[in-house]
């Protein structure tokens, strides 16, 4: 019998309620059991999962969705180090993560023991904070930093681990949840934005760049007001699709495609960017600022990193909405900025159009994305994996609203795209939700369809089939004019769907794509559709791409 009535880990579990916390993702082990148990008796619901990678992606959207720390849980050891890739992942895409693990008691932790690794030092250089909660008192105030430190600018991941016998202690009967606190942007200086219209009211040719930041700090209404009032074009990064709808007459779409697309020749015309929100490890600025000599105003919550393709002229570092608004009115214009966006869109348009009129078989990329944008809603969501079909869902689904074409586009993770539609359905349950992944990444964590049915979210797991690594293929093939080692064998996905209890679809042919779409989603479980695509169209794009570049003017 504890002498406070309670245990550390029924404390961790207190605090946990207090910062607004719904779910903990994670697997249980015999180290970290009283954390369950306490977890069990709480109004925090547990979501066991089958690998502690797909719970770290589960934490992962659900704080990418929320803007809330995502938790997830696992024991010390292998368990905590399966919680590494997520949170690595989470930490590179600006999204708040807080994983917990157990470790070694205190009494073993100075000597070579089982199951010990120094997890602090492993999980420090993928966090914010990485750190050991050595003593029961601590308690209160390492978990409010934590989720402090996560969900404030620029967000990201946290680690705490909790050793078995601190876990065990008593709680100290004084300890509590500490008030929680949420720190709130300040106004825009007024000497920065007069030297931001300067720039902009002498500007031909500017571009607005909407990055993750915009998307995350719910700027999407304050971005369509700037770029109206000023009639400037806005493209986004793939962090940042939707923030400007892709219906909008001023939308360019989506930039950080691998070769010169075609929203690169709005930035090559460009002498001004205003970047919203953009964040470095979304793509390499190189690549719309190759020369290094267009001026960049930069808006977001924090200072840029430094990079000679983005030297920042000025710096608005505020609320972003507030600094956008700000800044059109303190520029004067008689007339729009002149572009050629139209064209842009037009390009676009035409892609994607000649796709969904394609009937050839195995299906052409641009055929998948038009019947996957068919049947999906403007505020479902669609979690697009890492692999050759990421550049075609980036390129050309059209996206109306933010976070409702997810994609990790800073570490560009594989096989995260399972798990993570388990979480947004909990976070967006009124969404219909779809994945789009490949044969290599849907079998990276293919097993979280049984937690998926257990758990009664349904989701649409639609598999682009090419029986390779697609992507690396199509790098090879670019790069050295061939590819090697990147085929593989599938097994038999239909058969593999219906092992779960799930759906289980197989396209034959163009014409089936939509029809099964649309009995997926109204079947209301995991559905899993596997569809061939030929991946030929990606030399045809890179080749209509360079004659595209030559010609333009």
């Amino acid at each position: 019998m504890h002498e406070t009535g309670r245990t550390t880990a029924e404390l961790i579990v207190e605090c946990l309620e207090n910062e607004g916390v719904t779910h903990v993702f994670g697997i249980p082990g015999e180290e970290n059991i009283l954390l369950v148990d306490a977890l069990s008796r709480s109004s925090i619901d547990y979501v066991l999962t089958r690998h502690e990678q797909g719970a770290s992606f589960m934490a992962e959207v659900y704080g990418r969705l929320t803007g809330k720390a995502g938790v997830c849980s696992a024991t010390l050891g292998p368990g905590a180090i399966n919680l590494l890739l997520g949170v690595a992942d989470a930490t590179t895409n600006s999204t708040p993560v807080l994983a917990l693990s157990a470790q070694v008691g205190m009494r073993r932790s100075y000597k070579e023991t089982h199951q010990s690794v120094d997890l602090v030092s492993m999980f420090a250089p993928v966090t914010k904070w990485s750190a050991l909660v050595a003593t029961p008192g601590a308690v209160p105030e390492m978990v409010r930093k934590a989720f402090k430190l996560a969900q404030t600018e620029r967000p990201g991941a946290v680690y705490l681990a909790v050793p078995e016998d601190v876990e065990d202690a008593d709680a100290p009967a004084d300890a509590g949840p500490l008030r929680v606190n949420v720190p709130r942007p300040d106004d825009p200086s007024a000497t920065q934005i007069a030297r931001a219209a300067e720039i902009l009211q002498s500007a031909r040719n500017p571009v607005l760049l909407a990055g993750h930041g915009a998307a995350r700090s719910d700027a999407s209404a304050a971005v369509r007001r700037f770029a109206e009032s000023l009639g400037m074009p806005v493209a986004t990064t793939f962090h940042g699709k939707g923030v400007m709808p892709d219906d909008h007459p001023l939308a360019l779409g989506a930039v950080g495609f691998m070769r010169h697309d075609y929203v690169n020749f709005g930035f090559d015309q460009a002498d001004v960017i205003v970047a919203a929100g953009y964040e470095l490890q979304e793509f390499d600025p190189a690549r719309i600022n190759p020369r290094g000599d267009t001026k960049i105003i930069h808006v977001h919550r924090f200072p840029a990193e430094v990079d000679v393709h983005y030297d920042v002229a000025v710096g608005l570092h505020a609320d972003i909405g507030g600094c956008l608004d700000a800044l059109a009115a303190a520029v004067v214009r008689d007339r729009p900025y002149s572009s050629g966006q139209e064209r842009i869109r037009a390009l676009l348009a035409d892609e994607l159009d000649r796709g969904r009129a394609d009937d050839s078989f195995p299906l052409t990329p641009a055929r998948i994305v038009a019947d996957t944008r068919t049947v999906l809603g403007r505020d479902d969501i669609a979690l697009v994996d890492t692999g050759a079909l990421k550049m075609w869902m980036a390129r050309l689904y059209p996206t109306y609203e933010p976070n409702t074409c997810l994609i990790s586009n800073g570490l560009s993770t594989m096989g995260w795209t399972v798990p993570g539609a388990i979480a947004a359905k909990i976070a967006r349950p009124s969404a219909n939700v779809l994945v789009a992944t490949g044969d290599g990444s849907f079998l990276m964590n293919s097993q979280e369809i049984e937690t998926a049915l257990r758990l009664g979210t349904p989701m649409v797991i639609l598999i682009w089939v090419d029986d390779a690594y697609g992507l690396i293929s199509w790098k090879m093939d670019l790069e050295i004019g061939h590819n090697v080692d990147t085929r593989f064998r599938n097994p038999d996905f239909v058969a593999y769907a219906e092992s779960f209890g799930a759906k289980g679809f197989r396209v034959s042919s163009a014409d089936e794509l939509l029809p099964t779409l649309r009995e997926a989603l109204s079947s209301n479980t995991v559905s899993v559709v596997a569809c061939p695509v030929d991946y030929s169209a990606n030399s045809a794009l890179i080749a209509a791409l360079g004659e595209l570049d030559e010609s333009w003017s």
